[in-house]
This record gives structure tokens, sequence and C-alpha cells, in this order.
């Protein structure tokens, strides 16, 4: 398995790439200004990379123009290209195969794509011919595979993957797994041919790590990018130890606590919109809907309590 192209445009598969939120303007358009601070600012926290437009980013909810125009305008804004992990799903296959496109001609360290997500019931074989699809039409194409079943209703299975890597060999960095099962992700990892696994839950990120694992696309790194990126570390580099897993791990899980008190997404946003002190962070795009001001206020209270701190999470 290649794992990546040794290209100047290619940099290793590796560190923490935050799943971006995504701002928006009044009229709930992309805030691409404040897209590219948030950007640069993860960088700046030592992040890899970043990784707008999956879930966490409401990327189905923005159309392919959208998309574009906002890829564009990150590395207008110094952004580098190779350093986003572009989300490229959609459910019309050839939507996928123009963000895909898109991604691979400037530059861009690869791309996310989903299994097919609208229709259920899809075979192997209907996973595979998705796939086979979008990188027929993209064959310089670098792609994670994301399996996120409670989402897309899909699974993405051992089988269809050994036959995509195998058809595919230069093709296939990694899998993104949020499914939040750590047997399945194990078995990923033992059975991908040293492919890199990284899991969408970041309590389970010290196993990974000792797997192997040297990465995650986390939606929790968007305000906690520093312990996200210890949690990835495997013990005693760099001086992490158990005790300071311990912690860390315990202090995650606080955090995704106080996201399950009040539904995911929207809270997301919110901690933003406390964390800049920016309520334009709140907005959501429908179907998603932004806290109540009462429900934001006892955010506040709760995120008071935890004491978010920039210069440690």
């Amino acid at each position: 398995m290649i794992l990546g192209m040794n290209t100047p445009n290619h940099i290793p598969h590796s560190g923490v790439w935050p799943a971006l939120l995504t701002p928006l303007k009044a009229d709930l358009s992309i805030d691409i200004d404040s897209f590219a601070t948030h950007a640069k600012a993860l960088l700046d926290a030592g992040c890899k990379g970043v990784t707008p437009f999956g879930t966490t980013g409401e990327g189905p909810s923005f159309t392919v123009a959208e998309r574009i125009q906002a890829i564009d305008g990150l590395i207008a804004r110094g952004v580098p290209a190779n350093r986003i992990l572009v989300s490229t799903s959609c459910a019309a296959l050839p939507d996928t195969v123009a963000l895909t496109k898109h991604a691979t001609e400037v530059g861009a360290h690869g791309c996310l794509m989903l299994p097919p997500f609208f229709l259920k019931n899809i075979s192997d074989q209907g996973v595979i011919d998705t796939y086979r699809y979008v990188l027929d039409a993209v064959p310089t194409a670098r792609m994670v595979l994301y399996h996120l079943p409670q989402v897309a209703y899909v699974n993405l299975t051992q089988v269809a993957v050994d036959v995509l890597t195998a058809q595919y060999p230069n093709t296939f960095i990694g899998i993104k797994d949020s499914s939040g099962n750590l047997e399945g992700s194990l078995a990923f990892a033992k059975n991908s041919n040293g492919m890199q696994v990284w899991v969408g839950n970041e309590p389970q990120l010290r196993v990974m790590a000792e797997q192997g694992s040297n990465g995650a696309v986390s939606g929790v790194a968007n305000m906690m990018p520093r312990l996200v990126q210890r949690l990835t570390l495997k013990f005693d580099a760099e001086g992490y130890d158990k005790a300071d897993a311990a912690k860390d791990l315990a202090r995650v899980k606080a955090f995704i606590d106080i996201l399950n008190t009040l539904g995911m997404a929207a809270t997301f946003k919110a901690i933003m919109a406390i964390k800049n002190k920016d309520a334009g962070w709140r907005r959501v795009r429908p179907p998603l809907v932004a806290l109540t001001d009462a429900e934001f206020e006892r955010l506040q209270g709760l995120m008071t309590a935890f004491a978010l701190d920039a210069s440690h999470d």
C-alpha cells in the first residue's frame, strides 16, 4: 500500500486535521473571511491541516459552487492547498466528481468521501461502484474513505475496502472511521495493509495511537486542537505518559458531555461564538436549528465551569 505520493505538492498523511466548522453570514452564505481566519488559527496551533465540509462542517447543506468558492477562498487567504483535506461527499455522483476534480486540480492534500448516503440497503458492489465512478473520472485523486454508518446508513465493509485498494493501489491514503465502534476500527487497522485508520470518536484516540494510528479528523479539535494532538501521540512521545493521557481523556469526555447536552452540531458553533466572542458563529443552515437564547445562556454557564484554555487545550 502506497500511503502518499512523495511529490512537492503532498505532505505525509498524519497529524490532526480539524473537521472545520463553517461560519455563516446573516443571509446564511459562507463567511469565507472567518472561515480562513479559523483555519489559519488551527494551523498556527499545530494542526497538520484542516478538513472543510464534512459532517461537522454541514457539508451536504452547501452547493458545489459554494464549496468550490470557499476552498478557493481559503487558498487565496493563505491556507496552503496541501494542508486541506476536502470532504467531497454529495448525494449526486457528478457533484462528487466536480468537487473531487477541483480539490485535485488545486493541489489539496486529498479528498474525504462517504459511501452513497441517500438510498438505503446498498450492497458492497454498490459502494464499490460509487467510488469507481468518481475515481475513474478523477484518476489522480488521493482519497480517504469515510465510514459513518449512523448518518449514511451504509456500511463501509472490509470487503469493499479490499476491492478498492487492490484496484486503485495508489489512491487511498486512509480511513476515517466515525462509527464509534472501536472493535471495527481496530479491525480496519489490522486488515488494511498499514493504511492509516483515524477514529472520529476522540476518547478512542488513545487506543488507536498505540495501534499505530498517527492522526485524526476531529470536530473537537476546532476548540481543543492541542489536546486532540496530544491524544494521538504514542506514550513517551514528547514526554507524554499515561497520567497525562488520563487527564486529557477526562477533559475531552467532559467536553463531549457538554456537546451532547444540547445537541452536537448547533452546540459546536455556539461554543465557537463563546470562544471568539462572535455571535455570528451561532448560525447554522437549515435543517439544523441554532440554540435558543435560553439554551445559549445555559451553555455559557457550562463553558465557564469547563474553563476552556486556549494555551493548553
